[in-house]
């Protein structure tokens, strides 16, 4: 959140968020589409505004994955898709005309916890792969309880 006094210092105050605004405000949308199934993740670049992820709308596209890449994987594609439409907009900053957000009912990510990284250890592998997606493993490690222990999950390709 931008305090007003800091919000007009500049012209333009850019916010890069992955989601179809006004739906999936808020924390981590990226993280929650995947865990959703979604393999084409909206992203847009638009106008910070006193109120969160409200702001007029200045540029949108979408990211596509496979669904099955991993964190950094996926991470690597959203930083370079960001990378793309700053530098679209730095170019053509001029010419953009931002445009209201629909007056559609938002929705809201919550901010995920360690305790998101849960695995249900009578489940799948298959059925809980989105979440081994979306896990980091040295900073929200996957892991599960099992008599009275917690133990660690890591995933990686080889």
């Amino acid at each position: 959140k931008i305090k007003k006094k800091n919000l007009y210092k500049s012209n333009f105050n850019i916010v890069v968020h992955e989601s179809n605004l006004p739906k999936g405000r808020g924390f981590s949308p990226m993280t929650w589409q995947i865990l959703e199934g979604k393999n084409k993740i909206p992203i847009v670049l638009f106008q910070a505004d006193l109120k969160i992820d409200t702001g007029k709308i200045l540029l949108r596209d979408i990211i596509k994955l496979r669904g099955d890449e991993l964190c950094y994987e996926w991470r690597k594609i959203q930083g370079i898709k960001t990378i793309d439409l700053c530098l679209q907009f730095t170019k053509n900053m001029k010419t953009i005309v931002g445009v209201k957000q629909k007056k559609l009912k938002a929705t809201y990510y919550s901010r995920r916890t360690q305790n998101d990284s849960i695995i249900d250890i009578n489940k799948s592998i298959k059925e809980q792969f989105n979440l081994l997606r979306v896990v980091d493993n040295k900073n929200y490690p996957a892991f599960f309880k099992y008599k009275n222990n917690i133990y660690r999950l890591k995933i990686e390709k080889i």
